[in-house]
């Protein structure tokens, strides 16, 4: 049976190719493209974006009718689903025939009959072997029914299915299905890949969608490939795409099971010592307060993990430990990166501004925090509060969002209304969040136009060109002109 998948992004490179490198990729759809070609099927992607406005009707008219698909797989995480949800509606009233079904973060998260207004099906949880019984049931013409982590709409209403326990063994997923975004990519000027080490998080924090997807189903959350199943996998990504000098090993936490840990990184170290030149990683650190990370980072080295991104979140230890329930003292930040820089890692920081209750000086400590922490790059956002999250709980309850959440700039522009921290003062905070850090360490000019990127890229005039919102001869030259420009800065 032919299934297609559609995905979409926000700010694009263009319409026909829409991605600028692998890095883009999403690795939940390609798992079940790869499971259903592992079963006979065959799948095809498309990706959109509001940028093209009626233009995506043309990409999906075009695609239906070339492909002609009997099932139709949407993902989206909850800024992207009212566009998704449109693109659906559109599908549904003129090719009725088609069987639609969504699934993806927002849906996990926010599980609502009235998500069955403009589809068929809704997956909760992992989607492998519920899409693969619903291709099943589809190829013999029934009516499908009894999927578990599926709610299903038929004559008498919904049918809610019960979970199925998680996946407890990654390895026997054939790997992501890569090829199927080739089409989309265009220039690649990200040609760095990325491989998943394993699903899952055993922490609570309170803005992550980890500590509500644990609750989905029985079976252990927290789980990992084996160290030769990924390695497999890298060797087969080198050898399909010969080049490639670094690799992103994607997991919440690098660490979350340390004899896992030291396992893998031996295993990495051993399979790189056959290669010439060997591949470089980077990887995710969550930090735990007074771990022993020596040998772990020892063994990183050998491995040739070159650099961890380290969540610092905050330099408030009491935003920290009472609202995104991370425990770790600031010392713990420091002493880590220290250590990292030992074993000659680099380090990049994750850090959010304004979050829930934050005030001006609370981001002052954080510049403090990360100023003693010297990173080699900051991975700096604007806090987004995601509904289903118990974050976002706690943000309407005490009256710090206002509802409908604009979604337009996410985690670029600030939706939360703080008392101590105004909405000016989170967004200039942002743009300047890397001077800050960073002046008297690296020369003016290339924090000046890290500012002037930033600036620009949170501008909401600058977002209505890069969306699309008014698409004239004037503005698509602006847009590939600031395109051009970010790029010019962003090497610089």
């Amino acid at each position: 049976m032919k299934v297609l998948f559609i995905y979409s992004l926000t700010v694009i490179e263009s319409e026909t190719k829409p991605l600028n490198g692998p890095g883009q990729m999403q690795l939940g759809i390609s798992y079940i493209s790869s499971l259903l070609k592992a079963h006979g099927h065959k799948t095809r992607l498309v990706v959109l974006s509001r940028v093209s406005g009626r233009k995506n009707r043309k990409i999906i008219d075009e695609c239906l009718r070339k492909f002609c698909p009997k099932l139709i797989c949407f993902t989206a995480v909850s800024t992207e689903y009212p566009f998704i949800a449109d693109v659906a509606r559109y599908v549904k009233n003129h090719y009725p025939d088609i069987y639609l079904l969504i699934g993806g973060p927002h849906v996990s998260l926010n599980p609502n009959d009235a998500l069955l207004e403009d589809f068929d099906a809704l997956c909760i949880g992992e989607g492998e072997y519920p899409v693969l019984e619903l291709v099943s049931q589809l190829k013999k013409n029934v009516h499908p029914s009894g999927i578990p982590n599926l709610w299903i709409k038929n004559k008498s209403g919904i049918e809610k299915n019960e979970p199925r326990a998680f996946l407890q063994d990654l390895d026997s997923l054939p790997f992501p299905d890569r090829e199927m975004w080739n089409e989309w990519i265009g220039k690649r000027e990200e040609s760095r890949y990325a491989v998943l080490l394993g699903r899952g998080c055993p922490y609570q924090c309170s803005y992550c969608c980890n500590h509500v997807f644990a609750k989905l189903a029985a079976g252990t959350y927290t789980r990992f490939r084996s160290p030769d199943s990924i390695v497999d996998e890298i060797r087969q990504l080198i050898t399909k795409h010969p080049g490639q000098n670094e690799i992103f090993l994607e997991a919440e936490n690098l660490d979350a099971n340390r004899v896992w840990a030291m396992e893998f990184c031996l295993k990495l170290e051993r399979f790189n010592r056959t290669l010439s030149p060997p591949l470089s990683f980077g990887a995710n650190l969550r930090i735990m307060p007074e771990a022993d990370l020596e040998d772990l980072f020892a063994a990183c080295k050998k491995a040739n993990i070159s650099y961890l991104h380290i969540g610092l979140e905050s330099g408030s230890e009491r935003i920290r430990r009472q609202i995104l329930r991370r425990s770790y003292s600031n010392e713990d930040v420091i002493n880590a990166v220290a250590l990292a820089r030992k074993h000659g890692l680099r380090v990049g920081l994750f850090v959010m501004i304004g979050l829930p209750s934050e005030t001006m000086a609370d981001f002052w400590q954080t510049v403090k925090i990360a100023r003693s922490c010297s990173p080699d790059w900051n991975l700096v956002s604007i806090f987004f509060p995601y509904p289903g999250t118990d974050a976002y709980l706690l943000c309407n309850d005490e009256g710090w969002l206002r509802t409908p959440v604009d979604t337009e700039m996410e985690r670029k522009k600030c939706v939360l209304d703080l008392p101590g921290f105004t909405k000016k003062q989170v967004e200039k905070s942002y743009t300047w969040f890397d001077y800050y850090v960073c002046r008297g360490r690296k020369p003016v000019y290339k924090l000046l136009a890290r500012v002037l990127e930033t600036k620009l890229d949170s501008s909401p005039y600058v977002y209505i060109v890069l969306t699309g919102m008014s698409r004239v001869p004037f503005l698509d030259w602006f847009r590939n002109a600031f395109l051009h420009f970010r790029n010019i800065i962003t090497q610089h």
